[in-house]
Parts: C-alpha cells; structure tokens; sequence
C-alpha cells in the first residue's frame, strides 16, 4: 500500500476547497447581480481586490516567517516538546503559547502548520488553536479591558482555562493511537 504524501493530501484539499469556494463565489455573485444589478457585482469586486491587496503582504509575510522558523526550530525538539508523546506537559505549553500567540489567524495558522510539519501532534496543535481561540490575551488586551470589567474578565479566562486541555485531549483519544502508530511506522 502506497502512502499518500502530506503535500499530495494539501494539494488534494486545497483543489476541493477552491473548487467550493468558486461555486459560492459564482452563486452569490449571480444572486447578487439578479437582485441588485451590475454595478453592485462591480463595486462588490471592486471592493474584494482592494481588501485581498491589503492581506496579501500580511499572508505572505505570515508564511515567510512561518517557514523561516520551520527551518530554524529542530524537529527533535518539537517532538520532544510537543509530539504525540509529550503529554501534559505538551498540553501546557501548547495552551500557553496559543494563549499568548497575538495577532489573528494570518499569524496563528502558519504557527501551527509550522508545528505540525516540524513533529507537533495533532492534538497539540488542536490545543495552541483553541488556546488562541478562545483565550487570546492579545484580544484581552487591546478589547477587553475596554469593553469589560475585570470580574467578567477573569470569570470568561478561568471558564475558558480548560477547553484547550479538552480538545488537546480529545483529539487524541479521537486520533492519538492513530497517530502514535504512524509515528512508528514513519521511524521504521
């Protein structure tokens, strides 16, 4: 049995994703046109390239840096540190470093792929995500404080505390030993 690369599976994804997307594209676009007319399909164009130039530099250097640390970080260290057999200690600091991981998904995606390719464990990298996701200091910061008193504050940070170890763990009970067996196999 041959084993399907992990750039052969990306390329596969990304072929179906842009696949879907250009549908929807297609089908908002002509709702779009036949409830508004032409100008609002332009001016909704226009707008969408206008905002896809102001991300790109932002995507693009995400993944610069992204692969500049892939290169620079040794992947015995990440898989002692966050491989699929790191266990809480994993989980912590997973937790931690996407708690404390500022920016949006244009900094904290490459992160995890960089994870991910360089030994990290799914269920790791599902961690530092939902950590990221749900903790954000970052986003305590610069909205919180502003928006919120500290008693909502604290009381939204220790309720969210646990779902990272959650989803850490139940991803790999989900996918752990799937996992850990071709981790074994990879070494072989």
């Amino acid at each position: 049995m041959t084993q399907t690369k992990p750039q052969e599976q990306a390329k596969s994804r990304i072929d179906w994703m842009s696949c879907i997307f250009a549908l929807l594209a297609v089908v908002t676009g002509t709702a779009l046109w036949l409830k508004t007319g032409s100008d609002a399909v332009l001016e909704s164009v226009q707008g969408s390239l206008w905002l896809l130039l102001k991300i790109c530099p932002i995507l693009i250097a995400a993944m610069w840096v992204g692969g500049y640390a892939q290169a620079l970080i040794p992947k015995e260290f990440v898989k002692k540190w966050l491989g699929s057999e790191s266990g809480f200690k994993g989980q912590i600091i997973a937790s931690i470093a996407g708690a404390l991981t500022p920016g949006g998904p244009f900094a904290a995606f490459p992160i995890i792929l960089v994870l991910q390719r360089s030994g990290a464990s799914f269920a790791i990298c599902i961690n530092f995500l939902t950590a990221w996701s749900v903790i954000g200091v970052n986003r305590i910061l610069v909205w919180e404080i502003a928006f919120f008193d500290s008693d909502f504050i604290l009381l939204r940070v220790i309720v969210s505390l646990p779902l990272a170890l959650l989803a850490g763990y139940t991803t790999h009970w989900l996918y752990g030993a799937h996992e850990l067996e071709q981790n074994k196999v990879g070494e072989t």
